[in-house]
Protein backbone atom coordinates (compact mmCIF):
# COMPACT_ATOMS: atom_id res chain seq x y z
CA UNK A 1 0.00 0.00 0.00
CA UNK A 2 1.28 3.58 -1.21
CA UNK A 3 1.73 6.22 1.47
CA UNK A 4 -0.10 9.23 1.86
CA UNK A 5 1.23 12.75 2.17
CA UNK A 6 0.24 15.84 3.73
CA UNK A 7 3.35 17.94 2.83
CA UNK A 8 4.43 20.91 5.01
CA UNK A 9 6.89 21.55 2.21
CA UNK A 10 7.25 20.55 -0.57
CA UNK A 11 7.82 16.51 -0.94
CA UNK A 12 10.53 14.32 -0.37
CA UNK A 13 14.16 12.97 -1.04
CA UNK A 14 15.63 13.78 -4.31
CA UNK A 15 12.90 16.78 -5.11
CA UNK A 16 14.34 19.96 -6.52
CA UNK A 17 17.66 18.70 -7.02
CA UNK A 18 18.30 18.36 -2.92
CA UNK A 19 19.39 15.60 -1.34
CA UNK A 20 16.56 15.26 2.21
CA UNK A 21 17.28 13.00 4.99
CA UNK A 22 13.74 12.29 7.21
CA UNK A 23 13.22 14.36 10.24
CA UNK A 24 10.72 11.54 11.54
CA UNK A 25 10.21 7.94 10.38
CA UNK A 26 7.50 5.49 12.08
CA UNK A 27 4.63 3.49 11.54
CA UNK A 28 2.25 6.63 11.18
CA UNK A 29 4.43 9.35 9.22
CA UNK A 30 8.08 9.94 7.36
CA UNK A 31 8.64 13.87 7.96
CA UNK A 32 10.89 16.16 5.54
CA UNK A 33 12.26 19.44 5.13
CA UNK A 34 12.24 21.24 1.58
CA UNK A 35 13.30 24.47 0.62
CA UNK A 36 11.97 24.68 -3.01
CA UNK A 37 13.16 27.77 -5.09
CA UNK A 38 10.81 30.05 -6.56
CA UNK A 39 8.19 28.95 -9.29
CA UNK A 40 8.87 24.81 -8.74
CA UNK A 41 6.06 22.76 -7.95
CA UNK A 42 5.10 19.62 -6.29
CA UNK A 43 4.94 17.43 -8.89
CA UNK A 44 1.88 14.90 -8.95
CA UNK A 45 2.10 12.04 -6.03
CA UNK A 46 0.26 8.57 -6.62
CA UNK A 47 -0.63 10.07 -2.91
CA UNK A 48 -3.12 12.69 -1.57
CA UNK A 49 -0.93 15.58 -0.23
CA UNK A 50 -1.62 18.67 2.02
CA UNK A 51 1.05 21.73 1.88
CA UNK A 52 1.89 23.78 4.49
CA UNK A 53 4.53 26.71 4.43
CA UNK A 54 6.30 27.15 7.65
CA UNK A 55 8.08 30.44 6.34
CA UNK A 56 8.48 32.53 3.52
CA UNK A 57 5.85 34.85 2.12
CA UNK A 58 2.93 32.15 2.42
CA UNK A 59 3.87 31.07 5.65
CA UNK A 60 0.93 29.37 7.66
CA UNK A 61 -0.80 28.39 5.31
CA UNK A 62 -2.01 25.15 3.88
CA UNK A 63 -3.13 23.84 0.63
CA UNK A 64 -4.93 20.01 -0.22
CA UNK A 65 -3.48 18.43 -3.42
CA UNK A 66 -5.93 15.30 -4.77
CA UNK A 67 -3.34 12.37 -5.61
CA UNK A 68 -2.04 12.50 -9.59
CA UNK A 69 -2.40 16.89 -9.38
CA UNK A 70 0.35 19.25 -9.46
CA UNK A 71 1.52 20.79 -6.29
CA UNK A 72 1.07 24.92 -5.84
CA UNK A 73 4.02 26.81 -6.78
CA UNK A 74 5.65 28.70 -3.65
CA UNK A 75 8.75 29.67 -2.35
CA UNK A 76 10.11 29.27 1.34
CA UNK A 77 10.19 26.44 3.70
CA UNK A 78 8.26 23.52 3.90
CA UNK A 79 7.66 20.92 5.64
CA UNK A 80 6.76 17.59 4.05
CA UNK A 81 4.60 14.85 6.19
CA UNK A 82 4.26 11.22 4.29
CA UNK A 83 1.36 10.17 5.75
CA UNK A 84 1.55 6.01 5.84
CA UNK A 85 -1.27 3.91 5.14
CA UNK A 86 -1.53 3.12 8.93
CA UNK A 87 -4.46 4.82 10.74
CA UNK A 88 -5.13 4.87 14.09
CA UNK A 89 -8.29 5.86 15.48
CA UNK A 90 -8.99 8.67 17.87
CA UNK A 91 -9.35 7.42 21.43
CA UNK A 92 -12.56 7.97 23.25
CA UNK A 93 -12.27 11.41 25.59
CA UNK A 94 -13.23 9.84 29.10
CA UNK A 95 -10.87 12.26 30.90
CA UNK A 96 -13.38 14.94 31.64
CA UNK A 97 -11.31 17.68 30.00
CA UNK A 98 -12.00 19.17 26.31
CA UNK A 99 -10.09 18.28 23.42
CA UNK A 100 -7.18 19.55 22.12
CA UNK A 101 -8.42 21.74 19.34
CA UNK A 102 -10.31 23.64 19.00
CA UNK A 103 -9.00 26.46 21.74
CA UNK A 104 -8.11 30.20 22.40
CA UNK A 105 -5.71 31.27 19.84
CA UNK A 106 -5.65 28.85 17.08
CA UNK A 107 -6.61 28.93 13.45
CA UNK A 108 -7.81 26.08 11.70
CA UNK A 109 -6.00 25.77 8.31
CA UNK A 110 -7.57 22.90 6.94
CA UNK A 111 -9.52 19.44 7.44
CA UNK A 112 -9.73 16.48 5.40
CA UNK A 113 -10.52 12.67 6.42
CA UNK A 114 -6.91 12.75 7.21
CA UNK A 115 -5.71 15.46 9.21
CA UNK A 116 -6.75 18.55 10.63
CA UNK A 117 -4.03 21.38 10.38
CA UNK A 118 -3.90 24.21 13.18
CA UNK A 119 -1.25 27.34 13.04
CA UNK A 120 -1.16 28.41 17.44
CA UNK A 121 0.29 31.12 19.69
CA UNK A 122 0.64 30.80 23.01
CA UNK A 123 0.69 34.21 25.18
CA UNK A 124 2.94 34.72 27.88
CA UNK A 125 1.36 34.27 31.59
CA UNK A 126 -1.76 32.70 29.95
CA UNK A 127 -1.33 28.52 30.32
CA UNK A 128 -3.60 26.73 28.10
CA UNK A 129 -6.60 25.11 29.33
CA UNK A 130 -5.89 21.51 30.24
CA UNK A 131 -6.79 19.76 27.33
CA UNK A 132 -6.85 15.89 26.29
CA UNK A 133 -5.01 14.75 23.19
CA UNK A 134 -6.91 12.00 21.26
CA UNK A 135 -5.51 12.23 18.05
CA UNK A 136 -1.51 11.26 17.35
CA UNK A 137 -0.04 14.90 16.31
CA UNK A 138 3.07 16.61 14.14
CA UNK A 139 4.20 19.69 15.86
CA UNK A 140 6.43 22.33 14.05
CA UNK A 141 7.79 24.88 16.14
CA UNK A 142 7.81 28.28 14.40
CA UNK A 143 10.08 29.92 16.63
CA UNK A 144 12.57 29.39 19.89
CA UNK A 145 9.42 28.75 22.13
CA UNK A 146 9.81 27.54 26.36
CA UNK A 147 6.95 25.43 27.07
CA UNK A 148 6.57 23.93 30.64
CA UNK A 149 3.96 21.17 30.01
CA UNK A 150 1.67 20.15 33.65
CA UNK A 151 -0.19 16.93 34.02
CA UNK A 152 -3.24 16.50 36.30
CA UNK A 153 -0.69 15.12 38.97
CA UNK A 154 1.28 18.26 38.93
CA UNK A 155 4.28 16.60 37.19
CA UNK A 156 6.16 19.72 35.74
CA UNK A 157 8.37 19.49 32.29
CA UNK A 158 10.16 22.30 30.68
CA UNK A 159 10.67 21.96 26.98
CA UNK A 160 12.95 24.36 24.97
CA UNK A 161 12.45 23.82 21.06
CA UNK A 162 14.55 25.48 18.70
CA UNK A 163 12.62 27.43 15.43
CA UNK A 164 11.58 24.72 12.97
CA UNK A 165 12.33 21.57 15.28
CA UNK A 166 9.24 19.17 14.56
CA UNK A 167 8.06 16.41 16.94
CA UNK A 168 5.64 13.37 16.50
CA UNK A 169 3.49 13.48 19.80
CA UNK A 170 1.57 10.17 20.32
CA UNK A 171 -1.96 10.76 21.09
CA UNK A 172 -4.08 9.78 25.24
CA UNK A 173 -2.34 12.95 26.90
CA UNK A 174 -4.11 15.26 29.00
CA UNK A 175 -1.66 18.80 29.93
CA UNK A 176 -1.29 22.05 30.18
CA UNK A 177 1.17 24.52 28.56
CA UNK A 178 2.81 27.63 29.56
CA UNK A 179 4.66 29.46 27.61
CA UNK A 180 8.23 30.37 29.89
CA UNK A 181 9.42 33.54 28.38
CA UNK A 182 9.90 35.17 25.12
CA UNK A 183 7.37 34.13 22.53
CA UNK A 184 5.88 30.84 20.76
CA UNK A 185 4.30 29.62 18.32
CA UNK A 186 3.87 26.43 15.78
CA UNK A 187 1.73 24.42 13.28
CA UNK A 188 0.45 21.44 14.48
CA UNK A 189 -0.83 18.04 12.45
CA UNK A 190 -3.48 15.86 14.02
CA UNK A 191 -3.75 12.74 12.15
CA UNK A 192 -7.25 11.10 12.13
Amino acid sequence: MGARFLVLALVCAGLFGQEAKPLIDNERVTVWDVMPAKGETHPPREQDSVVLWIAGERARTAAFVPKGKEGPKGAGRLLVIELKDHPVAAIENKSGYPLAFPRPHVKKLLENERVIAWSYRWNPGEPTPVHFHDKDVVVVYLEDTALTSTTTDGKKTLNDYKAFDVRFNKRDRVHTELLEHGTGSAMMVELK
